[in-house]
């Protein structure tokens, strides 16, 4: 069994407000060609104090898990890796940097790497060099320079608020890859789901089993295109 290794710089963002928590080295169940830093697998049980209630609310560490949908959308990239090959790649919320690092093993000429959370940009760069990859960090999508080739995000879509998005996405991007399991099918023009597959949090939060059912759905700038050329009315 190979060594475990313990993120001391990642552990004091979180233990000093979550008793008995530390970032762990976590091989993931899915994507066996990937282990992040999260959180450890034996976090206490026990009933948190208000104190770390209010915390976890006014703090919410999604970077220390693993979520179904970036599972779900990493496997899907290093199993068709042609989708990000050779080209630029945006990962939209990258949490952990699961994706990213997908994109980048996968052969992304360029993978930028986007949360507004700090301590999601300290784990996605951690993770990165752990995996043996470079990625850029970048705080706020409007900063992005140049053109995108493809967009990558998952679990995003857990507010329906966030829904308009999808929209955004397709203006940044040529293609989008959008991975979530909070919302089952959507209509967005420019979207088609293609595809399904099962899959857990890292560490596992017992979660209901509906959101381990996580759909994978492309968008098209070129199709939303051509349908509004369809739909635009003709000039007499």
């Amino acid at each position: 069994m190979s060594r475990q290794f313990i993120s001391n710089t990642l552990t004091e963002r979180i233990a000093g407000s979550i008793r008995g928590a530390r970032i762990q080295q976590t091989l993931l169940p899915l994507v066996p060609e990937i282990s992040l830093f999260l959180l450890n697998d034996d976090y206490p049980q026990e009933s948190l104090s208000q104190e770390e209630i209010r915390w976890l609310m006014d703090n919410p560490a999604y970077w220390c898990f693993c979520w179904a949908s970036g599972q779900v959308l990493a496997r899907f990239i290093l199993d068709q890796p042609c989708w990000v090959r050779g080209k630029r790649v945006l990962d939209f919320g990258c949490g952990s940097g699961v994706v990213a690092v997908a994109a980048a093993l996968a052969g992304a000429r360029e993978v930028i790497a986007c949360d507004f959370d700090s301590d999601a940009l300290a784990a996605t760069g951690e993770n990165a060099r752990l995996n043996g990859v470079g990625l850029e960090l970048l705080a706020n999508a409007n900063d992005l320079q140049g053109h995108c080739d493809v967009l990558i995000v998952a679990d995003v879509l857990y507010d329906t608020a966030n829904l308009p998005l999808l929209a955004e996405f397709l203006a940044r991007a040529d293609d989008v890859l959008v991975a979530d399991s909070r919302i089952r099918d959507f209509s967005e023009p420019g979207y088609a789901r293609i595809g399904f597959e099962r899959a857990f949090t890292v560490p596992d939060l017992a979660e209901s089993e509906e959101f381990s059912r996580v759909s994978l759905y492309h968008g098209q700038r070129e199709k939303l295109a051509s349908k509004a050329s369809i739909l635009a009315p003709t000039e007499v």
